[in-house]
């Protein structure tokens, strides 16, 4: 395989950061396609870094769930499924509203200021995997002080499941970023004006809109 996201940006990153970085751009942009085998000693060549941060990279993979693990061939990239995603999406639509109507009346100033920066970030990235993570931080920020919390768990692990076609599906329709740009702003607003209901609408809106572009990724062939 050839990584095309060996660049001077990211070597600048630690050794874990930057194969982390390069494999899931590339999992995102299409360069590893599902079902790809993750071989740790040809990756850490190709690279320029020990095995360590390649296995560590991939550990982290999986945990997203970008990646999968083979107990007979190994690591590879994990091909995703649309009947999965609209679980997922069907889940987070039922779960979300109940997270944000429990944490939004204790948001700090501290948490929507550091909303609106990830904001910021996203609107000047046109990184489609950077923004992808971005967008993940952004709605963690909101239910951080619930974070140990079984639902806010819950929904972690549905978020960063969710990850990897947000990214895919960006590709095939990246005029949705500049609307969930706008969606996210108004988001920060609802948060600021203790709107629980507003809140819980625009979420439920972001979530099924950010689905349909999705389940028009898979129509696209691109999942």
């Amino acid at each position: 395989m050839t990584l095309s996201l060996n660049s001077r940006q990211n070597r600048s990153l630690t050794a874990h950061g930057y194969v982390l970085k390069t494999l899931r751009e590339g999992i995102l942009d299409g360069t590893l396609v599902g079902g790809t085998r993750l071989i740790q000693a040809d990756l850490a060549a190709e690279l320029g870094v020990s095995i360590t941060p390649v296995r560590e990279a991939l550990r982290d993979l999986a945990g997203e769930g970008l990646v999968e693990f083979d107990p007979n061939r190994g690591s590879r990239v994990r091909t995703l499924d649309l009947a999965e995603v609209q679980e997922l999406y069907e889940l987070r639509i039922t779960l979300e509203p109940l997270m944000v109507r429990r944490v939004l009346p204790t948001v700090t100033d501290d948490q929507l200021g550091r909303a609106e920066k990830l904001r910021e970030q996203m609107e000047h990235t046109d990184d489609v995997s950077e923004w992808s993570e971005l967008n993940r931080r952004f709605h963690a920020v909101f239910f951080e002080r619930d974070q140990d919390s079984r639902l806010a768990q819950i929904l972690t692990g549905l978020r960063d499941s969710a990850s990897a076609y947000v990214g895919l599906s960006l590709g095939a329709s990246p005029e949705r970023v500049a609307e969930s740009d706008a969606e996210h702003g108004q988001l920060i607003e609802l948060y600021r004006k203790q709107d629980v209901d507003g809140a819980v609408k625009l979420t439920v809106q972001h979530l099924h809109t950010t689905l349909a572009t999705i389940e028009e990724a898979s129509d696209k062939g691109l999942l």
